[in-house]
């Protein structure tokens, strides 16, 4: 019969008495009435067959002449239809020769008893039984418990006796390792031997220190289970120690972790390349850079960078549409990685075991690595070739579309021995073609200092910014996913100049970061939200929390607990209406100094968030480590959620990554219904982005405050 599953324990314990005299069921009632027993009675097959399947008694009292001559056999089938369920049954012959004794047990009799009864000792047995077997059937219930549990994290424990070489193992770890999960023996090289001998001779070192030092081991490793199936494990376990102090048994459990370390190759891919292209990103791009650097010194060699901006491409995003300029960014993507291999000089290149990078920085920005050349002139040939494939049309759905490049080269060492000058020196020679017309290239020049020109401008400018009031907040809505209310701002820095127009975040950020103005442009912005939220609160608006950007400068420069205290003290603004957010990367650069500056904001009542998160190495273990409250989703994440099944599983992650530690997950970028039906099927607490608002001026935000308190 089908297994079923264990019923809760009963208030009172039900005993089935299977009797044809109706007299000896009388005197069963009563007695076991005495120790509070309910009673359920049989006089036959049938109706004690019935009983036992739909009662489910904790105790059978069962008279074996009951069915015939042969009754043993009711007991077998009271046996069949209990199952595995420890149900006790004692039965009762008219003698207690050996034989019958023998019989009661081989039927399945836990214990029996003779005519005539003492009634006095069956109570006190049947209570002893009674209450044993409520022992049992708890401990029953605790391994089913403990074997569904195994079974919902894919884990199984084994315990392996050193003394007898044998070993025991959980049903699910038999069924990790591909083996019949139907009881038998099964050995230690059983499952070695599904361990790749490559990861075997770590295992097995483990466990040989776990033994020779009675410490602990984890271990990450594969297995090999259902025929090719390759799958990533973490096992760990202790020694147990006999009496003397030698260790007698390993005891362990090993656990299915490979949606874990997909999920972690993913995040760790998308740290160091770009999402949209799967090119390496900037970060990989310059370690690369710094490593080739350090060969060329070595071999007194020569290195090239070409600098790559696609002409006019934001005429085809406002055109088409972003989702055909991403189109366009993938094909570019691939047609410059093909055209790099197949140049002849990097061909040459390869063989020797160097390497040439395509990276894509950012925007339609890209940047290609030639880590060995024999002279400026194959720099050349490659930007030539580039130039060539990127000229024919590139086919968009409907659309077709020819685009251009400026490509700018700089050469090492002639050019800069360091990542950031020829980085810095590429982009001048790259905006050199632009000027001279686009669509071409241009070496590195020493006179090309238009792009230095405009940020030595921009620093200048930015100092009398301030002063001259050209700096303003712009709000952009947070709302909860659920439903849909109010529940923060994020506030987002603009520089309107009189006669440069507004200058873009990304260009003057970096100005004030490298120009030692970041400390007064942060405080500026923490100073002007803390007084919007003065003016809200003022106006009975019930001010939400606003969040701030703050920079990895900020933090090496030092104080910025005591800046915000400060600040949060002349405003007269409580702490729980800031909220501060920092990026992973800031956090990994100055891991000690930003975690102690964190952790004196929290004691303020500040609420931090880690913002972009996922664009850098995310773990568990990882956010354990730092005193957040919130984590924002990056939006290379969110964008293609709905159409793309690995951005959706790493935003599900995400979220319940943040979920498991407690913290509130923001999603930021979100643009369509689809994305917020995403979050919302995801249990996501809060998002952000045009779908519900764009950054707007604190005028239209204190309007948006308003709606809600007289809608509420």
């Amino acid at each position: 019969m089908a297994e079923e599953s264990e019923p809760g324990p009963r208030k009172q314990p039900l005993v089935l008495v299977v009797d044809s005299n109706p007299g000896f069921r009388l005197m069963a009632r009563e007695t076991l009435g005495q120790i509070g027993s309910l009673v359920v009675e049989a006089g036959d097959v049938e109706d004690a067959l019935r009983a036992v399947e739909t009662d489910r008694p904790d105790l059978v009292l069962l008279d074996a002449s009951v069915g015939g001559s042969d009754g043993f056999e009711l007991c077998q089938e009271i046996r069949r239809v209990t199952g595995p369920r420890p149900t006790p049954v004692v039965t009762i012959t008219e003698r207690d020769d050996v034989d019958s004794i023998r019989r009661a047990y081989e039927a399945g009799a836990t214990d029996f008893l003779t005519r005539p009864i003492n009634w006095l000792l069956l109570s006190h047995r049947l209570r002893y039984m009674l209450r044993m077997n409520a022992v049992v059937l708890d401990f029953h219930r605790s391994e089913q418990r403990l074997a569904r549990a195994q079974q919902i994290a894919r884990m199984g424990s084994w315990e392996f006796d050193l003394r007898r070489r044998s070993l025991d193992c959980s049903p699910e770890l038999r069924r990790l390792f591909g083996i019949s999960p139907e009881p038998g023996e099964v050995s230690l090289q059983d499952l070695l031997d599904r361990v790749p001998p490559e990861d075997r001779e770590t295992l097995l070192e483990a466990g040989r220190s776990t033994l020779q030092e009675g410490t602990r081991f984890a271990v990450d490793h594969r297995i090999v289970s259902g025929g090719s199936e390759e799958r990533f494990v973490h096992t760990q376990a202790e020694a147990t120690l006999d009496e003397i102090g030698r260790p007698v048994l390993l005891v362990g459990t090993t656990q299915d972790v490979t949606e874990r370390k997909r999920t972690e190759a993913q995040i760790r891919f998308l740290a160091y390349h770009d999402g949209l292209t799967h090119l390496p990103n900037r970060r990989l791009f310059r370690d690369r850079l710094k490593h080739s650097l350090a060969r060329m010194e070595r071999r007194r060699g020569m290195l090239a960078l070409l600098f790559l901006d696609l002409d006019h491409f934001k005429r085809i995003n406002d055109t088409f549409g972003h989702q055909v300029g991403d189109l366009l960014l993938q094909q570019v993507a691939g047609r410059l990685t093909h055209c790099v291999r197949e140049s002849d000089c990097v061909s040459r290149t390869l063989e020797g075991g160097a390497a040439s990078t395509v990276s894509r920085l950012g925007g339609d920005e890209f940047m290609v690595l030639l880590s060995e050349v024999s002279d400026a002139q194959d720099a050349a040939r490659v930007a030539q070739r580039m130039l060539k494939v990127l000229a024919m049309p590139f086919g968009l759905g409907d659309n077709e579309v020819v685009v251009g490049a400026s490509i700018g080269i700089t050469v090492g060492p002639s050019d800069g021995g360091d990542v950031n000058t020829l980085m810095r020196n590429g982009d001048a020679a790259m905006y050199g073609a632009k000027e001279a017309g686009r669509n071409t290239y241009k070496f590195y020049e020493a006179n090309m200092n238009t792009v230095a020109r405009r940020r030595l401008k921009l620093e200048g400018e930015l100092r009398k910014a301030l002063a001259r009031n050209e700096l303003h907040l712009h709000y952009q809505p947070k709302v909860k996913v659920e439903t849909l209310e109010l529940s923060g701002f994020e506030a987002l820095l603009r520089w309107d100049h009189p006669t440069l127009g507004r200058v873009p975040p990304n260009e003057f950020i970096p100005v004030a970061e490298e120009g030692g103005l970041i400390g007064s442009v942060g405080e500026f912005v923490i100073r002007t939200a803390c007084l919007q939220a003065r003016a809200w609160h003022d106006a009975k608006l019930s001010p939400p929390r606003i969040a701030v950007n703050l920079s990895p400068h900020q933090f090496k420069e030092g104080g910025i607990a005591e800046i915000v205290a400060g600040i949060l003290a002349e405003t007269s603004v409580s702490p729980r209406c800031l909220d501060l957010e920092i990026t992973e990367s800031a956090l990994m650069e100055s891991e000690a100094v930003a975690v102690s500056a964190l952790e004196r904001l929290k004691r303020i009542g500040i609420t931090v968030s880690l913002d972009d998160f996922g664009t850098g190495y995310s773990s568990l273990s990882y956010l354990k480590r730092f005193p957040v409250d919130a984590v924002k989703i990056d939006r290379s994440f969110i964008r293609d959620c709905e159409t793309n099944a690995d951005d959706a599983a790493l935003a599900a992650t995400i979220i319940s990554m943040g979920k498991t530690l407690n913290l509130k997950v923001v999603a930021e970028g979100v643009e369509t219904e689809e994305q917020l039906t995403f979050l919302r099927q995801h249990g996501c607490h809060e998002m952000q982005g045009y779908w519900f608002s764009p950054p707007v001026p604190a005028e239209e935000a204190t309007a948006l405050l308003k709606r809600q308190r007289e809608s509420g």
